[in-house]
């Protein structure tokens, strides 16, 4: 018997094949593991680049940051982001030295 992977819905173990398609007995969820994610987020750098968890990108343009007397200056690398579904355009969640944890816009930012 082959190892098939878990539901990504619901993680339930008990899940089947039927043609290309895997199901999940327990919440009906139906994907093919083959195919490209379509739901994928998709963050693009100020040049294009796309980025993924964990790249480490450089500010383009000094950045003012809400209740901090100084902000973020151009050049500034930040290492390890994680990106997330912003509604209002910030994707990226990250850790800035001297800062600290904060959300940052895709177009302020070039993939080191």
């Amino acid at each position: 018997m082959e190892n098939l992977p878990a539901c990504p819905k619901c993680g339930s173990e008990y899940t089947y094949e039927d043609g290309d398609l895997i199901i999940c007995p327990e919440c009906a969820y139906e994907w093919n593991p083959n195919a490209e994610d379509e739901n994928k987020l998709v963050v693009k750098d100020a040049h294009g680049n796309i980025l993924n968890d964990g790249d480490s990108v450089t500010v383009i343009k000094d950045l003012k940051v809400k209740g901090s007397s100084s902000g973020i200056k151009v050049g500034t690398k930040i290492k390890s982001i994680r990106l997330v579904e912003g509604n209002d355009g910030h994707n990226i969640d990250c850790k800035v030295p001297g800062v600290g944890a904060i959300k940052l816009k895709q177009e302020f930012v070039k993939k080191a």
